[in-house]
């Protein structure tokens, strides 16, 4: 009787353990949990493993170290029905944790996040990936409660486990969703470590998730920002870092993800447009034509619109254009949008437009308009000078009054930013016969820019110089064009020009030499050599000069010849 009574207890425990092991719960919770395949550029198995659900839109979590590499994955889920994992949406290398989302199949089983983290000495079960009917838990205890972020917590945990474990979950006692275990060093080892599923949940693609080094490891499409003006920024960003056909996929991820968005279809007719033909120029069309059905903001839309359609006609050149792109198309949607909303930037625009067309004095009157408004910038005043020195019979100096406004929005000290405008006004006061303030211009704009001019500088600063005798500049300058261009024909007859001009004779003979070596046809070195050496008393030599100027078709020569050679 004491023996059936022993026998009778033993059983009675061994239910008792099996219920602590295998809690309620367990035979729902673990159609949550599945196995991975990963797969490499070659399709060839790469990694196996296990993740989880987190959410029944098929969000789950798993081990980065299971991705790293991996060009594809699938799912095998507790039915043993094989989904593909379709976007990669956070990873953290450093914790070996990636959130990624799958295929769905029906409803979605999925975990629920514990509400408050584990206490140590708190009961835990690791629920592994099964295709059995009937759950197994194994059990172990909290030893230690690290928070790693907000309500993100790692543990560590009296519990031994093994490679076939890792990714699994831990679970409290109300089935509710603690962690995944990480792997363990060695499958003996006494204990074991989970990293929170709440931190796995928080993971995300940002704007800046394209330079991530950890998601970039993993071949596998990445999931897009969770709110439209961060994924506006991510593809914007990616617009620089993928090829065209990438960008595409992106721009209809982010447009299956945010269907009303008129940025994105006007981003996508943008690259579409930037295949050039036909085919991919309809499809922008009818996403511009999109753009206008979702916008909430028809003149901003409009005016986008006509900004990209101008774009695209001025890049057109000499080639037929799509459909009815001009602009003249470009100029009714903008006097479309001014029409509902007239801002300062859509009149800025209808001046590009206008300019484009050549009408110049139409131009010019909105680019006063925008020079009397909030955006008055350099730039604006920039685009109405050069406008205005287009429209016949304008006073130079008028355009010099609007380059005066254009650099008085700058301050000192001058940075490159303000130096294309002296640039500009120099070149503008040069022609005019303003040579003095011409060159102090050139030398406000050398300075902001640090010196780094090129050659072709210091020839147009030289010959402002000279026209306003500051002769020792000039030859500064002309031996500072030569320096750098050394095998530039034109630069040495110039510097032959500068010197005789000072009378330096036998430093315009030796730079004239020096063109005649580079260039043996180079009539009009000819001619000033031998115009140095009429200087220096030696006719023959001249006369002989003289002459090859007037074989290799010197039309000045002549005169030369006349008065010196006769």
């Amino acid at each position: 009787m004491k023996k059936v009574l022993l026998i009778l207890a033993c059983g009675i425990a061994a239910q008792l353990s099996y219920a602590q092991a295998t809690p309620k719960w367990a035979g729902k919770a673990k159609k949550a949990v599945f196995s991975i395949v990963t797969y490499d550029k070659d399709n060839k198995i790469k990694n196996t493993g296990n993740g989880f659900y987190i959410n029944e839109n098929g969000t789950a979590l798993s081990d980065y170290t299971l991705f790293e590499g991996a060009e594809r994955a699938v799912i095998i889920n507790a039915d043993s029905k094989e989904l593909p994992v379709l976007r990669i949406l956070g990873a953290n290398s450093m914790y070996d944790i990636v959130k990624f989302n799958t295929e769905t199949d029906k409803k979605t089983i999925a975990l629920k996040s514990a509400s408050q983290p584990a206490s140590v000495g708190e009961t835990v079960y690791l629920l592994p990936y099964s295709t059995q009917k009937a759950a197994t838990c194994q059990t172990g205890t909290v030893t230690k409660v690290d928070t790693i972020g907000d309500k993100a917590y790692y543990y560590t945990l009296a519990m031994t486990t093994n490679e076939k474990t890792v990714s699994c979950p831990i679970m409290n006692a109300n089935g509710e969703v603690l962690g995944l275990i990480q792997k363990n060093a060695s499958d003996e080892a006494k204990e074991s470590y989970a990293i929170g599923a709440t931190y796995g949940a928080s993971l995300s693609i940002t704007a800046l998730s394209l330079n991530d080094m950890s998601l970039n490891k993993i071949g596998i499409k990445k999931g897009l920002p969770e709110t439209e003006d961060q994924a506006l920024v991510y593809l914007f960003m990616a617009s620089s870092q993928q090829n065209q056909d990438e960008y595409i996929t992106t721009l209809n991820d982010f447009l299956e993800q945010y269907p009303n968005s008129a940025d994105g279809y006007i981003r996508r007719a943008t690259t579409y447009m930037g295949f050039n033909d036909d085919e991919h120029n309809a499809l922008a069309d009818a996403d511009l034509k999109k753009a206008l059905e979702v916008t909430a903001n028809k003149s901003e839309t409009q005016y986008n619109i006509a900004k990209l359609i101008y774009s695209y006609t001025i890049s057109l050149g000499d080639k037929k254009p799509y459909g009815d792109w001009s602009y003249d198309k470009a100029l009714s949607i903008i006097h479309d949008a001014m029409q509902a909303d007239n801002q300062p930037i859509y009149t800025q625009l209808e001046g590009d437009i206008l300019f484009a067309m050549k009408k110049y004095p139409e131009a010019y009157a909105a680019y006063e308009k925008v020079n009397q408004s909030s955006i008055a910038s350099a730039a604006t005043f920039y685009s109405a000078a050069k406008t205005k020195q287009l429209i016949e019979g304008t006073d130079m100096n008028e355009v010099i009054v609007l380059m005066d406004s254009a650099v008085a929005r700058f301050t000192k000290p001058y940075t490159s930013e303000a130096a294309p405008y002296f640039y500009e006004r120099a070149e503008i006061k040069a022609q005019t016969g303003k040579y003095r303030e011409a060159v102090i211009d050139y030398d406000t704009f050398y300075d902001a820019i640090g010196g780094r001019v090129t050659a072709a500088f210091y020839l147009q600063r030289e010959q402002a110089e000279i026209q306003c005798k500051m002769y020792q500049q000039a030859i500064n300058d002309i031996n500072k064009a030569v320096e750098m261009t050394p095998e530039d024909v034109a630069m040495w007859v110039e510097k032959g020009s500068v010197h005789l001009r000072v009378g330096q004779h036998n430093e315009a003979i030796e730079a004239l030499e020096k063109a005649i070596s580079l260039d043996p046809k180079a009539a009009a070195a000819y001619r000033m050599l031998g115009y140095c050496q009429i200087q220096l008393k030696k006719n023959k030599e001249a006369c002989a000069n003289f002459a090859k100027a007037k074989e290799l078709g010197d039309e000045v020569v002549d005169g030369l010849i006349q008065k010196y050679c006769k």
